[in-house]
């Protein structure tokens, strides 16, 4: 690895690729220091004024701070319109973010906090620098999954996502391309993974025989921690990766072309995990007219989506469905489509909507081939 004070950037066998991490902070920055002798108000009132707020004793003194602010911000944004919420929660991430951790050597300078793996490997030689603390609950929960790492059922294994990385806790839609694959009686030479995430459709191809796989993604983070694993388990020979939009660059002919794209059209521009759930307005257009010049002769795409959009709003554009109707590019072979199994009772999700929710696989074939 090559570090600078800015940048991260890792060797994989896509190239060198800039790796996404918490912005770290080595510039000098006026902070109130806080302890535990002091209320937790005190930090949020100093964050209110404007002031950066450096926890200074115990991990939990932070957790204090943040819940308190919590309570501060539901009783300025009391309105719970989706305008409302989505004010409070620019408000509360914006000041929680001037509440700083320090690290040392790869530590939290506090006492009782956790070991996260992710502060060696995302910062290797810088010694001294301070993260906001939401940015360090975020790499210390993506740090307790990469070491325990995720079962995946239609895999019968574990994978090991990298910081910033999408995963699946859902599997129907896993369960769906398993059941295609089985049955899938076309060429298994070559097919282009788009938008791999952490690899489990690459691994499913894989596990079914396909001589070589390309798989792109537009997360630095999703290439360099597939790349990880093939190394891991010795499959560097099977897959070729690319980091960029859509087909990134590849454009190698392919029997087949599987893309699991984002399920909800987003309001706004999506950037880093968030580009993982919500799709821009033109992303399927650009996908459906790149893919007609990727497949060889008879291959097929195959999609696997959701109505979950639908389901929310009825009036939101099914993109498969408008890319057959109005495209001329592609046909329906096959399409399939499976009930989403019943949430935990611990979600916060919409219940009432959920138990509308599909998830679907389209089989797409070119026109006239």
């Amino acid at each position: 690895m090559i570090k600078t004070e800015k940048e991260l950037i890792v060797k994989t066998s896509a190239g060198e690729i800039q790796a996404d991490r918490p912005t770290p902070i080595t510039a000098d920055v006026e902070v109130v220091l806080y302890k535990q002798h002091l209320r937790p108000q005190y930090a949020v009132d100093a964050l209110i004024e404007g002031y950066s707020v450096l926890v200074g004793d115990y991990y939990s003194s932070g957790l204090a701070i943040l819940n308190q602010l919590k309570i501060y911000v539901n009783a300025k944004y009391p309105d719970q319109s989706f305008q409302g919420q989505r004010e409070a929660r620019s408000a509360y991430r914006e000041l929680s973010n001037r509440l700083f951790l320090k690290i040392t050597g790869n530590r939290l300078m506090v006492k009782k906090a956790p070991e996260i793996g992710w502060l060696k490997v995302l910062y290797p030689d810088l010694p001294v620098f301070l993260l906001p603390f939401p940015q360090v609950q975020g790499l210390n929960s993506s740090w307790q999954w990469y070491e325990k790492g995720i079962f995946i059922p239609v895999l019968r294994k574990k994978i090991f996502p990298w910081f910033g990385t999408y995963f699946p806790t859902r599997f129907e839609h896993l369960e769906l391309f398993e059941n295609w694959l089985k049955n899938y009686r076309g060429s298994k030479e070559s097919a282009i993974d788009v938008g791999t995430g952490s690899g489990v459709l690459t691994f499913q191809m894989l596990k079914y025989g396909f001589a070589k796989i390309y798989g792109t993604d537009s997360n630095p983070n999703a290439v360099i921690g597939v790349d990880e694993y093939l190394d891991k388990n010795q499959l560097q020979s099977k897959v070729d990766l690319y980091h960029g939009d859509l087909f990134a660059g590849c454009d190698i002919p392919a029997e087949l072309i599987v893309f699991n794209p984002p399920w909800l059209p987003a309001a706004y521009n999506p950037e880093g995990i968030d580009s993982a759930i919500y799709y821009e307005a033109d992303m399927f257009a650009r996908f459906f007219k790149e893919a007609t010049t990727r497949l060889k002769e008879g291959g097929r795409v195959v999609v696997l989506f959701s109505n979950l959009a639908e389901a929310i709003n009825p009036d939101t554009e099914h993109p498969v469905k408008s890319e057959l109707a109005n495209g001329g590019r592609f046909t329906k072979e096959q399409f399939v489509e499976k009930q989403v199994r019943p949430a935990s009772k611990k979600t916060k999700r919409n219940q009432e909507k959920r138990s509308d929710e599909k998830v679907e696989l389209w089989v797409l074939k070119l026109i006239n081939v």
